[in-house]
């Protein structure tokens, strides 16, 4: 098989990932703040600052060998702290994080005696919001020129490459 036309690859790769969307950034939330995931911490409070999109993190620092996360299916087993069929259950290292991955409400305890005390917390997790709306067309005048500019940054860019890599450049016309 023969190598790809590298000369034209590059640019080519190059404009494709400057127009590719951005990614929505997904956020991470360290359970409890300064707090961390540990007694005595209200987290009933807690969550009602934020608002979770699937994507986010949640990331439980706590104390070794003193705590644990544990991901219960509803809110019957949080309210009663019981553990006895976690979903996910974590009591190794200094923390835990976990992923949102769907919306709905997500309830996690630790099953150590501690969530008596209110060591508890629930998050409601929501669709990631929406891309912001594209800006209108540019003129016909105003997309040409962009279009030289995207070419010359890409031809630029291409020839750097290619220059870095010990590679033959040339531009087609």
């Amino acid at each position: 098989m023969a190598a790809p036309n590298l000369p034209l690859f590059l640019p080519v790769a190059f404009l494709l990932l400057a127009a590719a969307p951005a990614p929505s950034a997904a956020e991470k939330f360290v359970v409890g703040g300064k707090k961390n995931w540990a007694a005595n911490v209200n987290y009933t409070t807690w969550p009602d600052q934020y608002r979770f999109h699937v994507g986010d993190w949640l990331q439980f620092n706590y104390a070794r060998d003193m705590y644990d996360v544990v991901q219960v299916a509803d809110a019957a087993a949080y309210d009663k702290c019981d553990a006895s069929k976690p979903l996910v259950k974590y009591d190794r290292g200094r923390g835990f994080v976990f992923q949102l991955n769907h919306t709905g409400r997500y309830y996690f305890i630790c099953s150590r005696g501690y969530c008596w005390s209110g060591m508890k917390v629930t998050v409601l997790v929501e669709e990631s919001p929406a891309q912001p709306p594209q800006a209108a067309a540019p003129s016909p005048n105003a997309a040409a020129r962009h279009g030289v500019v995207a070419w010359a940054v890409a031809a630029a860019a291409a020839s750097l490459c290619a220059a870095v890599l010990g590679l033959p450049f040339a531009v087609w016309l």
